[in-house]
């Protein structure tokens, strides 16, 4: 029976009741996944990875819950990019460490992508890999692969487990880093003969990692003085038009509350990143929604008339900064907050600035504003954002007799109302869903930000239901990245998970062919998939789906998506969508947020720059 743990990772022996016991190593790596309180698992088997399989089926089969159900259940995917993808959608839904547990050679790397896309994001993971026997490593044994060498250039952490008496310290360790400071993924890479080694278990102890737990504790224990907190204070009085940028730290670190009594308190509008969605509730009156290469055309045009520009949690990435010297020009002060101190001014000078922790960073000057009587007269600025949000509003065809993209998102959204969790693969859906929904709440919307996965979508909508089971969770999916891991419909109705799945086919690379369109004089390379033969209803048919249809007539979205919605087990939506149908606002490589292209239904402001011509635009050094 596992002790009930406060801490995860850190049990007294005197309380926990399997110290002291001689246990196989692979015995000790499932019992830490228990002690670290996690409910389910994800994961393919091979042959340096039994050991461990075979512990975890034993440790099922010996511990039922009370109902009957395994405590740790194993969740299998079609391979092992689903796998990582399914604990990610996990941790980024619940907030916890989400875990996989993936055989040697091909399947430790079938795990880098997720690996680095999670590392790019931020996101707590730790993979738990096999190895070949420690004797055998470097010579090109079966299914041999160098992961700690390889993993080294991706992960936030690994570790190459050689010593069996090191193996659980060494695991609750790798969940440590994984979930403090700035999240990332770690991976634990065990030979099989650590696996099989008895050691004696001590239900306790983690590595020292003393320069790690050093720099932990200087930016946690480092608060903001009386003088600092003066500082920021004086900077905003002196400003007329400010303006809140965060980013995903807000969500990472639990400051969705300190945003918005911050913003609330002293009335400052507040625009997110794609990674920020959700950690202000977006139908606040403050809100602005997302900002960036294709952020609402107000949003970017606040930035652009901010005279103080607050960055949360947020890295001045290129998709939202664009040319950093033209990025916010009228911003007298740029002040910034980062768990990370890599972060402070890597892009953009910051005038003031604090590396500490966004929430209790945002209480403290908050405390300190309030106490010191610091009040300012907005009204002018806010009248301003008002008639930007009615001017430049997000707008598309209403009258197009073929079916727009936006139309099906928000007749989905009218029904969810910013409560749904919406997982997306990468492309235009992922711009459209990102613009159209609502998400009152963190953690609704998962999406890979900085890696930009496709294929990410589904395995990530599969671990969210797992994580949120009490939330209806969709995927808003394009017709070319769900190809990536389609597999995984067959996981979705292997363990009748009520996941909805859309995918919106406009018949090639959307994104792409965008992007040929504007940059590449209209040619259309390899991103054009009229010629393929998917049917992508039969194929969910296929797999499982009892409720699969396609969608092709534009009167029949709303009664469409609300049967669809409304069907109790899985679920699979295929959409036939204007091929043409475009994501704007769309800032261009090399542009500034002046020089936004609005597209026809979209407002511009001042003189519109038009869209770059097929005829004479050329390629360009980002894309």
């Amino acid at each position: 029976m596992n002790a009930q743990l406060d801490t995860p990772g850190d049990i007294s022996p005197k309380t926990h009741p399997r110290a002291g016991q001689a246990l196989t190593g692979a015995d000790v790596v499932v019992q830490v996944l228990a002690d670290e309180g996690l409910d389910v698992l994800f994961g393919y088997s091979g042959g340096a990875i039994l050991p461990v399989y075979d512990a975890l089926f034993r440790h099922n089969l010996e511990n039922p819950r009370a109902d009957g159900s395994e405590p740790l259940p194993l969740i299998v995917p079609a391979n092992e990019q689903g796998a990582c993808f399914m604990a990610a959608g996990y941790a980024r839904a619940s907030g916890k460490v989400g875990a996989a547990l993936v055989t040697s050679g091909p399947g430790a790397t079938n795990a880098v992508t997720p690996v680095r896309d999670c590392t790019a994001d931020s996101i707590p993971l730790v993979v738990i890999s096999g190895q070949v026997p420690t004797a055998a490593i470097g010579t090109d044994a079966f299914q041999e692969a160098p992961i700690s060498t390889i993993m080294g250039a991706c992960a936030k952490h690994v570790f190459l487990v050689t010593d069996a008496g090191t193996l659980e310290a060494t695991l609750r360790t790798a969940f440590h880093i994984a979930r403090s400071g700035r999240p990332g993924p770690v991976v634990v890479d065990i030979p099989k003969d650590v696996q099989n080694t008895v050691v004696t278990f001590k239900g306790t102890g983690q590595l020292p990692v003393p320069g790690y737990r050093a720099r932990l504790r200087a930016i946690e224990q480092t608060p903001l003085s009386d003088a600092r907190c003066a500082e920021f204070f004086a900077a905003l009085k002196a400003s007329s038009r400010p303006l809140i940028y965060a980013g995903g730290g807000i969500i990472t670190d639990g400051a969705r509350d300190a945003l918005r009594d911050f913003a609330h308190s002293f009335g400052f509008p507040v625009t997110t990143t794609l990674m920020g969605i959700g950690g202000f509730d977006t139908t606040d009156p403050l809100a602005l929604h997302m900002l960036g290469m294709h952020g609402t055309a107000y949003a970017n045009y606040a930035v652009d008339d901010c005279d103080f520009i607050f960055a949360l949690g947020a890295r001045f990435d290129d998709r939202v900064v664009g040319v950093p010297g033209k990025f916010a020009p009228r911003a007298r002060t740029i002040a910034q907050i980062d768990i990370d101190p890599a972060e402070i001014g890597k892009v953009k000078q910051a005038d003031w600035f604090h590396a500490g922790t966004l929430r209790t960073s945002l209480e403290r000057l908050r405390a300190w504003g309030i106490a010191h009587g610091f009040q300012a007269d907005y009204s002018a600025w806010h009248e301003h954002i008002a008639q930007l949000k009615s001017r430049h509003c997000l707008n598309y065809d209403r009258e197009s007799p073929l079916i727009q993209p936006y139309a099906v998102i928000e007749a989905i959204n009218r029904i969810t109302k910013g409560h749904a969790i919406i997982s997306t693969g990468v492309g235009q859906h992922q711009m459209w869903s990102a613009q159209y929904f609502d998400f009152r709440e963190p953690r609704r919307w998962l999406t890979s930000g900085s890696m930009g996965t496709m294929g990410f979508g589904l395995p990530a909508a599969i671990g969210a239901q797992f994580a949120r089971p009490d939330l209806v969770v969709i995927d808003i999916d394009g017709d070319a990245s769900i190809r990536m891991n389609i597999g995984e419909l067959e996981t979705v109705t292997t363990y009748n998970l009520p996941v909805k799945v859309v995918v919106l086919n406009n018949v090639g690379d959307g994104m792409v062919r965008q992007w040929q369109k504007l940059f590449f004089k209209g040619r259309f390379s390899a991103s054009d998939k009229s010629l393929h033969k998917k049917d992508f209803v039969k194929a969910a048919e296929a797999d499982g789906f009892d409720w699969a249809r396609r969608l092709d007539d534009p009167s029949a979205i709303e009664s469409t998506i609300a049967q669809f919605l409304a069907f109790e087990g899985p679920a699979f939506l295929e959409v036939m969508i204007d091929p043409d149908a475009g994501v704007y606002p769309m800032v261009g490589p090399g542009a500034c947020y002046a020089e936004m292209v609005t597209g026809d239904f979209i407002a511009n402001r001042g003189a519109a720059p038009a869209a770059p011509s097929p005829t004479v635009a050329s390629p360009t050094g980002m894309f």
